[in-house]
């Protein structure tokens, strides 16, 4: 029921499904990838952001995309164990030549965001995520290293697709929920941040989708017994 289809604003009807869905909070897509979990001391390494619109069919889908590969900080912990298990290596030369500060990673994806809030009238970002609190913990870290202080995201309410996968298809691991949902899951592209942050943003428009339908068909049923 969720499809990736990129495009603009429908109709001022679509702007404003988006804005008072969720009291004015535009829920934005991201996946941290990091050398670590001490978001203090480890490094983050890549962060993808993407943004949801509502297409012609009234439906959640993705709208933008955005992945940062991004430079250790100076001092920044690199655990091994974490870069076996994601797979990244910091010291590659192409990563090294494509990776950006922590500064300009977040300024360019707040850019995305601030730009799609600007579009749908919300007055904040809400991260969505699967187990999110680590996610937005290091990019409220990171931003809080880089000094950057509009941050557009809230600074602790998120949505996270561990606990609507469970709701919605008895699944909590993002591999299974994805598969439950009907998606394929590749598990060679697992742990990319674009990858994950591009699957769980089908997780959430299909959850949010689903719901959506299912409340229509229940007030039209309740009105057609009346």
């Amino acid at each position: 029921m969720c499809m990736d289809a990129g495009g603009g604003v429908n109709s001022e009807i679509d702007k404003n499904m988006v804005s008072t869905r969720f009291r004015g909070y535009l829920p934005v897509v991201v996946d941290v990838e990091t050398a670590g979990f001490n978001a203090s001391t480890d490094a983050l390494l890549e962060i993808a952001a993407i943004t949801l619109r509502i297409d012609e069919n009234k439906l959640w889908v993705i709208d933008e995309k955005m992945v940062k590969y991004v430079q250790p900080f100076a001092g920044a912990n690199l655990d091994q164990a974490a870069l076996d298990f994601t797979g990244i290596d910091p010291e590659h030369p192409f990563r090294k030549q494509i990776a950006v500060s922590e500064k300009d990673a977040l300024q360019d994806i707040f850019k995305l965001v601030r730009k799609s809030m600007k579009t749908y009238a919300c007055r904040r970002a809400i991260m969505v995520g699967h187990n999110p609190s680590f996610d937005l913990g290091f990019l409220n870290a990171a931003a809080e290293r880089v000094v950057i202080k509009r941050n557009p995201f809230h600074p602790f309410s998120t949505f996270d697709t561990a606990t609507l996968g469970g709701l919605a298809f008895g699944q909590t691991v993002l591999s299974h929920a994805v598969i439950a949902s009907g998606q394929e899951w590749d598990n060679e592209q697992a742990h990319s941040a674009i990858y994950d942050a591009e699957k769980t943003a089908y997780l959430f428009c299909e959850v949010i989708n689903r719901w959506n339908v299912m409340t229509s068909e229940t007030c039209l049923s309740g009105k057609l017994s009346t």
